[in-house]
């Protein structure tokens, strides 16, 4: 049996986020497996590198899954793929992986970009892929927030009610905040070695609350000290948000092989 390696961007606005949904609601995952399993003729089980909520999108999430027998094309997989799934879902490219390649368990880090519209006037074009802040932001006082952020430290107050975990403690190597394209499209980007429930969401809310109320970086820091998820402010709305970029091992990168 071959794992294959698929790397997929969508538009979750129509979907109830990645996972499989118990009652039939629209996900990703679901549509995914879908189409594989009419394909490989066999029901195909797909893993993803991690769930995205409710109306999240992503740019570069990766997934894998086993099928029985091989695809009669496989230099047409990813158009026969794309060829039955939705127009919000795309799978950008396939590789055979190897056997201990794993979308979850061996990612290395991941990257999460939140966009923000800040202007007077809201945007249709961008209504359901970022959040509207009317009022003018000050973007080096949220750059000193996200600087508060980098390091290993535990991210328990920015953990919502979820998946139990062993430990709330991950590595942020990156966040930043900045213009996008120099127009009122701000971005917050961040990389880490891994993610709680809601965790990027939180983060952005805290930072617009602190930015909102020109707070001192030390009243960051002190909602890290309560590990307390009541310490931190509201959750940013999913729509915002996107998985941007999933990173391997570039040993176990290097054995998987384009189709």
């Amino acid at each position: 049996m071959t794992k294959i390696k698929l790397r997929l961007s969508y538009d979750g606005t129509d979907f109830q986020g990645w996972q499989r949904q118990p009652a039939g609601s629209p996900s990703i995952q679901a549509a995914l497996e879908g189409v594989l399993s009419q394909l490989f003729s066999e029901t195909i089980k797909v893993v993803g590198s991690g769930r995205t909520d409710a109306g999240t999108h992503a740019v570069g999430q990766i997934a894998h899954f086993t099928p029985s027998k091989p695809f009669a094309q496989e230099k047409r997989l990813v158009r026969a793929i794309n060829s039955l799934l939705p127009d919000s879902i795309v799978v950008k490219d396939a590789w055979k992986a190897p056997d201990d390649f794993h979308s979850l368990f061996s990612a290395r880090c991941k990257t999460y970009i939140y966009r923000i519209w800040n202007d007077p006037v809201r945007s249709a074009l961008w209504r359901n892929r970022a959040l509207w802040v009317p009022q003018p932001l000050d973007l080096d006082l949220l750059n000193q927030y996200a600087s508060g952020i980098v390091g290993e430290k535990d991210f328990k107050s920015f953990q919502s009610a979820g998946t139990p975990v062993k430990t709330t403690v991950r590595r942020i190597m990156d966040a930043k905040w900045k213009p996008f394209k120099n127009g009122p499209l701000l971005e917050f980007r961040i990389t880490g070695n891994g993610f709680l429930k809601q965790m990027v969401r939180n983060l952005v809310g805290t930072q617009l609350y602190l930015e909102r109320h020109r707070s001192e970086l030390a009243r960051l820091y002190d909602i890290f000290d309560a590990k307390d998820r009541q310490a931190a402010k509201a959750t940013a709305a999913s729509h915002g948000l996107y998985l941007y970029r999933v990173e391997y091992p570039p040993a176990l990168d290097n054995k998987c092989l384009k189709l």
